[in-house]
C-alpha cells in the first residue's frame, strides 16, 4: 500500500460546519471512496484551517484521484464543499490537493 498525505485550507470561518458535514459523509461518498481504493482515510484539521488528510491506496494518488473523478457522487460531494476551502480559484478541492512527499516512516 502506498500511503498519501494532503494538505489543503479550510475557511477559517467555516471550520465549524465543514466539521458537521464530515460526521455525516453522504453514504454514497463513502462506498465510492472505498471502490476507488482509498484506505485508512483520515482527515486532521488544525484551528487556522490548515487541513491534513492521509489514506492508503493500491496504486498511486493519481489513480485514487481519477477513480473518484468517474465517481458522479463525488462531482456532488466536491461541488457542494468547495465553498469550504480558500486557495483553491473556484477549483474542486480534490483537484487542489498538495501533495506531501514522506521523508521518514518508522517501520
Amino acid at each position: 500500500m502506498k500511503r498519501v498525505t494532503f494538505i489543503l485550507k479550510v475557511k477559517e470561518d467555516k471550520l465549524e460546519e465543514y466539521k458537521e458535514h464530515h460526521k455525516a459523509v453522504w453514504p454514497e461518498m463513502l462506498d465510492a471512496l472505498r471502490r476507488t481504493g482509498w484506505h485508512n482515510y483520515s482527515l486532521f484539521l488544525r484551528e487556522d484551517g490548515l487541513l491534513f488528510g492521509y489514506f492508503e491506496t493500491p496504486e498511486s494518488f493519481q489513480a485514487a484521484l481519477d477513480g473518484m473523478a468517474s465517481e458522479e457522487i463525488n462531482a456532488k460531494w466536491q461541488d457542494f464543499m468547495a465553498p469550504y476551502f480558500e486557495g483553491i480559484g473556484g477549483a474542486h478541492a480534490d483537484e487542489s490537493m498538495l501533495e506531501l512527499k514522506e521523508v521518514f516512516h518508522l517501520d
